[in-house]
């Protein structure tokens, strides 16, 4: 069926393209076109959510948005946007910096990642170097699950600028991207170089990301276009109120044990752990106590796998024994033990280990011996979601009352089970025992 309204969108936005393509980057303080409105208000980040960095990395300072470059992360807007025209002015202050522009990108990091799933407009520069699948002067691509089909000149999904027009460092530079029902280009300094179509996402946030350079932005300026109604699946999802409690800089918000402070650390975007600590208190838990909250948290192991024996653990929480009694057990991959506590309670710890029942069980209720079956059992995975050692897991954990339900991969491992006399609030912990781990986009949504 022919829609009108979005031929006549289409055929607005193009015309805008056409008529702006000329228009200098050096000041558009005052602009002539109309309709657009300021993201930035030159003194405060109003508007603005810090997704997953220090307060330090995204700063204002005599009217520029400033950022670092550290950690690795994103500042996005707090509204959606489907259809509009964005313009942007930014500089690298030391060459071979490295920084982009995300439009329509979900509201945190991906799993396993600090960027957001989004559309990526590359805002790199020219001392970064040459290579042939990625340049400096304005790629477009899509990054962790959002797709596009990229306008020509193009490498898999990048779409290259089909003309050099970017500005080395310290000079400033002009974007103005365009965005309406899945197609995206991109001016630079004044002439449409890049684009692509068919995004997914086509509706969601707008982000800059920290990524190593240190950079300013000025003139953030939007023009909303009418809507083209995109299905429910090309929107992002909504911004849920998950925010981070680790900053990616230092371990601000946390109690380091004494004689920890080498073996936890801040390692960019990442808070590792090396597992050698020799503390009394070898945990780290969260300054701040929690309630009912849901808890996003990235983990990995970065130890080399070795062969072990381990108790083979029946889905009723029971150990499997032989016909005389004896513990069965089974071989498995082995590269670690941790573990996140709730509520400052030890007892109460969602496991992190490579046993055949996979990581997200309740080891402290589940194998105490006054525990119930039906306890045991529900605080027992109905699966193994576990990804292969070394690679990146996502638990979302959500505590409400005594009530525990533990996500891992997208799969649901321990569904509304009880924790009997689990405290009301407390601190949250990353376990110690003994084995190197990685954690990562460490999120709280307090309930």
């Amino acid at each position: 069926m022919f829609n009108a309204t979005k031929q006549i969108t289409v055929f607005v936005i193009l015309a805008s393209i056409i008529m702006n393509q000329g228009q200098a980057a050096e000041n558009i303080t005052a602009p002539k076109e109309s309709g657009f409105v300021s993201l930035f208000n030159g003194t405060n980040l109003d508007g603005w959510i810090n997704v997953n960095c220090a307060p330090s990395t995204w700063t204002v300072k005599e009217g520029l948005i400033h950022c670092t470059g550290v950690p690795t992360g994103a500042l996005r807007t707090e509204k959606q946007y489907e259809n509009f025209i964005l313009e942007l002015e930014w500089r690298h202050l030391v060459p071979g910096g490295n920084a982009g522009l995300f439009v329509w990108s979900e509201s945190i990091s991906a799993p396993g990642v600090p960027f957001l799933k989004a559309i990526e407009v590359q805002i790199l520069d020219h001392a970064y170097g040459k290579s042939d699948w990625f340049t400096t002067h304005g790629d477009i691509f899509p990054i962790h699950g959002s797709t596009m089909i990229p306008d020509a000149p193009n490498r898999g999904s990048r779409s290259f600028p089909n003309e050099m027009r970017s500005k080395a460092s310290p000079e400033w530079n002009h974007y103005r991207v365009t965005c309406i029902d899945g197609i995206i280009k991109l001016a630079v300094n004044g002439k449409v170089v890049s684009g692509g179509k068919d995004c997914v996402y086509r509706k969601g946030y707008i982000a800059l990301e920290s990524e190593g350079g240190k950079v300013d932005y000025r003139n953030i300026r939007i023009k909303t276009l009418p809507s083209t109604n995109p299905a429910p699946e090309a929107i992002a999802p909504e911004d849920q109120g998950f925010r981070s409690i680790y900053n990616g800089v230092n371990l601000a918000g946390w109690k380091l044990p004494e004689g920890s402070r080498d073996h936890w650390r801040a390692t960019d975007w990442k808070l590792s752990y090396d597992g050698k600590s020799t503390a009394k208190e070898k945990h780290l838990w969260t300054e701040k106590s929690y309630g009912d909250f849901m808890m996003i948290c990235d983990w990995r192991w970065t130890a080399k796998a070795s062969k072990r024996e381990f108790p083979i653990v029946l889905p009723s929480g029971d150990y499997a024994k032989s016909k005389n009694g004896n513990q069965l057990t089974e071989e498995v991959s082995f590269a670690g033990d941790s573990g996140i506590f709730l509520r400052g309670n030890t007892k109460s710890q969602v496991n992190i280990w490579n046993w055949s029942i996979g990581s997200g069980e309740v080891y402290g209720y589940r194998n105490h011996k006054d525990t119930s079956p039906a306890v045991r059992e529900a605080l027992t995975p109905k699966l193994k979601a576990d990804n292969a050692i070394g690679k990146w897991n996502r638990f979302i954990i959500t505590l409400i009352g005594d009530k525990l339900t533990v996500n891992l991969n997208g799969l649901t491992v321990i569904d509304n089970a009880p924790l009997p006399g689990i405290p009301e609030v407390g601190a949250i912990g990353l376990q110690d025992h003994g084995d190197p781990i990685e954690f990562a986009s460490i999120y709280i949504k307090e309930l």
